[in-house]
């Protein structure tokens, strides 16, 4: 039981851009891109915001 080798993701990429089009995908590459980076600046302005009132953010010590 071996991994997905490179020409198995080839062949998966193919028929995603068959079935949705490149338009559609770069679309949804620019939706989830800026989605992610929302969620870097409200994580790190939480960040700042704590250290700035002193308060510590616990982290969890799993």
């Amino acid at each position: 039981m071996g991994g997905i080798s490179i020409w198995q993701l080839v062949i998966i990429l193919l028929i995603v851009v068959m079935l949705f089009g490149t338009k559609k995908l770069k679309t949804l590459g620019s939706d989830l891109g800026s989605a992610v980076k929302g969620f870097k600046d409200a994580t790190a302005s939480e960040k700042n915001e704590g250290q700035a009132s002193g308060k510590e953010i616990p982290h969890d010590k799993s």
